[in-house]
């Protein structure tokens, strides 16, 4: 079990540096979705509000680590403009709405009950957490948002991370 668990927390960190998204950053991105607590999602809806994208699982040792960072964002940013959209990979719905309670999780979350990946397909996602921040335009303004996270080959949450990624959003927030 013990290997296991290795080998899933190396799989996720291996591109850590590397990850790109597959789509045109020049362009407002198209993604609409049904949340897992039935809640209708259109990022076009958006527009006007910055908006990180979450594409992150459960079984994922550096999706979870960051997730309560994703949670302080949402709290400290929510009434100025920001919204998180979170895209689970998992399989296993109850382990989804357990962590989702466990964290307090407001946001949207999607989730395949058919376990379709054509959502990670069609934007390139293979590799988590992928972190995009989206502009007020709908337009992807870093599709390398959890690249912020990243100290020493590894994800780290301190001061200094947590002043990167603040600093990022309220650049965002503050753009017209």
């Amino acid at each position: 079990m013990t290997k296991f668990i290795l080998a899933a927390f190396l799989l996720c960190l291996l591109p850590l540096s590397s990850a790109r998204a597959d789509v045109d950053l020049s362009k407002p991105l198209d993604l609409k979705f049904t949340a897992v607590d039935g809640r209708a999602v259109d990022l076009s809806k958006l527009r006007g509000k910055v908006v990180l994208i979450d594409f992150w699982a459960t079984w994922c040792p550096p999706c979870v680590a960051i997730s309560p960072d994703i949670s302080r964002l949402y709290n400290k940013y929510h009434s100025k403009g920001l919204e998180v959209l979170s895209i689970s990979a998992d399989s296993d719905k109850s382990a989804l709405l357990d962590f989702i309670k466990k964290e307090g999780a407001k946001w949207p979350q999607y989730f395949s009950d058919s376990g379709d990946t054509s959502i990670f397909e069609n934007f390139g996602i293979n590799e988590f957490p992928t972190i995009w921040l989206v502009d007020k335009k709908g337009v992807i303004a870093n599709a390398n948002f959890r690249d912020l996270w990243v100290a020493d080959g590894g994800i780290e949450i301190s001061g200094d991370t947590q002043a990167k990624v603040d600093a990022a959003v309220e650049k965002q927030l503050k753009a017209l």
